[in-house]
């Protein structure tokens, strides 16, 4: 940000950048913008040295049905194609916290519900189009919900640095667990993933 004049945030998305700034109150801030930017030469996101972090899922949602029909397989194995899927954030967004994870096959693509759900409780492993995403905290939302997370809190933390636990560029994987023992289990960690503006896609 210090290199652009007037801009006070960089947003990516899956396919653009949103720049937010004061560049139309400072004077030539526009002409000096366009210039840096042209001149900028955007290398492909680094991958190494990002450990994978691991979301323990319990594979029960509303739309498990669905989409099971959707990929013509029964719910099993849906859990089984999804948790054995590769995912990467590609970008952040929605809410603080929310990660659009890429990875899933054309084939195993689904469209939005058809009707929105008013109340999504935060945890919700949900699916739509391309995208994978875990809800942060309960919202409005037209995804088909696949499972949920035990411990949503660990995917915002203000206190933390970075305080979103997916950031862009980080390798999740979606891990398979019983009802029964997901209280017991261990908040999700961020290991050594450093924030990277960048999006994968």
């Amino acid at each position: 940000r210090g290199e652009l004049p007037a801009v006070r945030d960089i947003v990516p998305a899956a396919r653009t950048v949103l720049l937010d700034g004061i560049a139309e109150r400072v004077p030539g801030a526009r002409d000096r913008l366009a210039r840096e930017l042209g001149s900028w030469r955007v290398e492909p996101l680094r991958r190494e040295g990002r450990e994978a972090v691991e979301v323990p899922v319990v594979y029960d949602g509303p739309d498990l049905g669905e989409v099971a029909a959707l990929w013509g397989v029964g719910a099993d194995e849906v859990a089984a194609l999804h948790s054995r899927t590769a995912f990467r954030v590609a970008f952040c967004g929605f809410a603080p916290g929310f990660g659009y994870l890429t990875g899933l096959p054309e084939r195993l693509h689904v469209p939005r519900r058809t009707t929105p759900r008013t109340r999504v409780p935060a945890g919700a492993v949900a699916l739509a189009g391309p995208y994978t995403g875990v809800y942060p905290r309960p919202s409005p939302g037209g995804w088909q919900i696949v499972g949920r997370m035990p411990d949503p809190g660990a995917l915002w933390d203000p206190g933390r640095e970075p305080a979103a636990l997916l950031v862009p560029g980080t390798p999740v994987r979606f891990v398979p667990v019983d009802a029964g023992k997901a209280a017991a289990l261990p908040a999700p960690r961020a290991g050594d993933c450093q924030a990277d503006s960048r999006a994968d896609t």
